[in-house]
């Protein structure tokens, strides 16, 4: 199972990414637990200063900005 964390301080744009995300995994059938992180200490430690950001099994892949759904999917799906 994929995990997908979603790190962002409770922003509006975080919140986007929050559903996106989860948009993206159901509609895709993707197996995958998606989680918020909001504790800025714990997003420091990814080495995250700009949100959202978007963390695929411990990975960093996305920092900054709202990804398109399409790219959203491409990052999961790869």
């Amino acid at each position: 199972m994929m995990e997908i964390k979603i790190l962002g301080p409770g922003c509006p744009k975080c919140k986007t990414l929050e559903k996106l995300t989860r948009e993206v995994v159901e509609q895709n059938g993707i197996d995958a637990n998606v989680s918020k992180v909001e504790d800025i200490v714990a997003i420091m430690n990814y080495g995250v200063m700009t949100t959202p950001a978007l963390v695929v099994n411990e990975k960093v892949v996305l920092k900054g900005r709202i990804p398109s759904a399409y790219e959203l999917k491409k990052l999961l799906i790869n």
